[in-house]
C-alpha cells in the first residue's frame, strides 16, 4: 500500500544515506577457503559506484561475487534467506554441451569450465564430474543388458550412456561460498528485507532503494547508482518499478525428493534422464557426494502467475511454496521402480523449488531500457545453477565496464519481444531431455 511506501522519485539534492540498525550479515570472519579466494579484497573509497542486489539466491550471489574480484562492494537485499527458493532446492546438474546449436550454447560452454573453475578456487566439496545415463523402468526384457549402475536393481527395460561429460554441485554450498567471499570487500553487507521499490531521479537514473525490513517493520532508503534485480520469478515486481517494462514470468512449483544412497550408490554414481512412465514422472536423479540421492521431474507441475508472486499474493514470497503430496507419492513409487535397494523406505525429505521461466524459457539479462543503472537478471529457469558463473561475470562487467566481454547478452536483453511457445525443459542440442512443461 502507498502509506507503507516511501516516495519513489527524488532530485539530487534530496538523496539520503541509509540508516544504521540494519540487520546484516557479516562475512569478515569466514574461514580461509583457498589462498586465492581469501586475499583480502580492497575498495576504493572513490569509487562512486554503489550497487544493491535485489536476491539472495545464485544469481544475486554471483553477481555480488564477480563485482568482489573487481574490488566493488554491493549490498544483498532478501527477504527470506539465502537460496530459498530454486536456488538451495534445485539439483545442481552441470551439462556443457546440451546448449549447442541454440542461442544459449556460450552461456552452457563458458559457464560449464568456470564451474570447474570455481569449485577449485572455493573449494567446493560437492563439485565432481559424473556420467549421465537415459534410462526406461518397465518390465525388464530378458535379453536386455544389465544396467550400467548396479543400484538401479529396480526393472529397467533400458539403460544407455548420455554423456559421459557431465557434472553436479550442490547450488547451496556454492551460493554460500560466493556469499563469504564477496563479504570481504570493505563496504559490502547483506540486509533481510523486502524491497518495496527503486528509487529514480527526475531523469529515471537509479538513485535508490526502499526496503522494509520484516522485524521491526521499518522503512529504509538504501543508496545505490546501481540495481540489479535478481529475485527469480519474483522479478515481475520490476514491472512497478520502471515503467513501460514488461517481465513475462510464470513461476513454475516443482517437487524434488532426497533419499538416502547405499554403499552402491556412492560407488557408481550416476545422473539419471529417466522415460516418462504410468505415473506421469520424468524423473532426474542425482546422487550427490555428501550421501543424498536427489530426485525431480516429478510431473504435475504447477503454473504460478505474476499476479500470485506480487506483493499480497498467496505466494509472494519464498517460504510460502508448499508441496504437493500427491507428486511425492507418484514420484516416490516411480523410483522405487527404478531402484528398490535405494527406494525403499521412502524420502527422507521432500520439497518444492519455484523456478522463473519466461514466455520464451530464455533467460532475462541486461540493462533495463530508459533507465540509467537499472539491471534485469533472472529468469534462468532450469539452467540457473549451470549459467550462474557467466551470467554473474557478465553483470559484473557490465556494471564496471559498460560491455560483457565473457557471454553476448543481446538475445537475452529485456527489451526483447516474446512471441510463439516454446517447450521449456532441458535440451541436448535440439533434442528434448527430461520433464518437458
Amino acid at each position: 500500500p502507498s502509506s507503507m511506501r516511501l516516495s519513489s522519485r527524488c532530485t539530487g539534492a534530496e538523496k539520503t544515506s541509509p540508516k544504521g540498525g540494519v540487520d546484516r550479515v557479516s562475512a569478515s570472519g569466514a574461514t580461509t577457503t583457498s589462498d586465492k579466494a581469501s586475499q583480502k579484497k580492497e575498495h576504493n573509497a572513490a569509487d562512486p559506484r554503489k550497487v544493491v542486489i535485489l536476491g539472495g539466491g545464485i544469481q544475486g550471489t554471483a553477481t555480488a561475487y564477480f563485482l568482489s574480484l573487481r574490488g566493488v562492494p554491493s549490498t544483498i537485499v532478501e527477504r527470506v534467506s539465502l537460496a530459498a527458493a530454486a536456488s538451495g532446492k534445485a539439483g545442481g546438474f552441470l551439462a556443457g554441451g546440451w546448449g549447442d546449436g541454440g542461442v544459449t550454447e556460450q552461456l552452457h560452454r563458458v559457464s560449464f569450465k568456470m564451474h570447474e573453475e570455481l569449485a577449485e578456487t572455493l573449494r567446493l566439496k560437492t563439485y565432481r564430474k559424473i556420467p549421465t545415463l537415459s534410462v526406461a523402468g518397465g518390465a525388464s526384457l530378458s535379453e536386455s543388458p544389465p544396467p550400467l549402475v548396479s543400484w538401479l536393481d529396480g526393472e529397467i527395460t533400458r539403460c544407455d550412456l548420455m554423456d559421459r561429460g557431465t557434472a553436479q554441485v550442490t547450488p547451496k554450498e556454492l551460493v554460500d561460498a560466493m556469499h563469504r567471499e564477496c563479504g570481504k570487500v570493505r563496504g559490502a553487507r547483506t540486509v533481510f528485507a523486502e524491497v518495496v521499490d527503486v528509487v529514480l531521479n527526475e531523469n529515471d537514473e537509479v538513485v535508490g532503494v526502499d526496503v522494509k525490513h520484516e522485524k521491526s517493520n521499518e522503512l529504509e532508503r538504501i543508496e545505490a547508482t546501481h540495481v540489479v534485480v535478481a529475485m527469480g520469478p519474483w522479478s515481475v515486481r520490476a514491472e512497478t518499478w520502471f515503467e513501460g517494462l514488461k517481465v513475462p514470468m510464470t513461476g513454475i512449483k516443482s517437487v524434488s525428493l532426497l533419499f538416502k544412497a547405499n554403499a552402491l550408490v556412492e560407488k557408481e554414481p550416476a545422473a539419471l534422464f529417466c522415460a516418462e512412465d504410468e505415473n506421469a514422472c520424468h524423473l532426474e536423479v542425482y546422487p550427490r557426494s555428501t550421501g543424498e540421492v536427489y530426485v525431480c521431474g516429478c510431473g504435475g507441475s504447477e503454473y504460478v502467475d505474476s499476479g500470485r508472486l506480487m506483493p499480497g499474493g498467496d505466494l509472494d514470497r519464498a517460504d510460502l511454496v508448499s508441496t504437493d503430496e500427491s507428486r511425492v507419492r507418484a514420484a516416490s513409487a516411480s523410483f522405487l521402480g527404478l531402484s528398490k535397494s535405494v527406494g525403499t523406505g521412502g524420502p527422507e525429505k521432500t520439497q518444492t523449488c519455484m523456478r522463473p521461466c519466461s514466455s520464451d524459457a530464455l533467460p532475462v539479462m541486461g540493462r533495463v531500457p530508459g533507465f540509467k543503472g537499472a539491471y534485469l537478471q533472472c529468469a534462468h529457469n532450469c539452467w540457473g545453477i549451470l549459467w550462474a558463473p557467466v551470467s554473474g561475470k557478465a553483470m559484473a562487467e557490465l556494471i564496471c565496464d559498460g560491455v560483457a566481454t565473457c557471454a553476448e547478452l543481446a538475445p537475452f536483453s529485456p527489451a526483447r519481444f516474446m512471441k510463439g511457445k516454446t517447450k521449456k525443459g532441458r535440451k541436448m542440442g535440439t533434442r528434448d531431455v527430461g520433464e518437458q512443461w
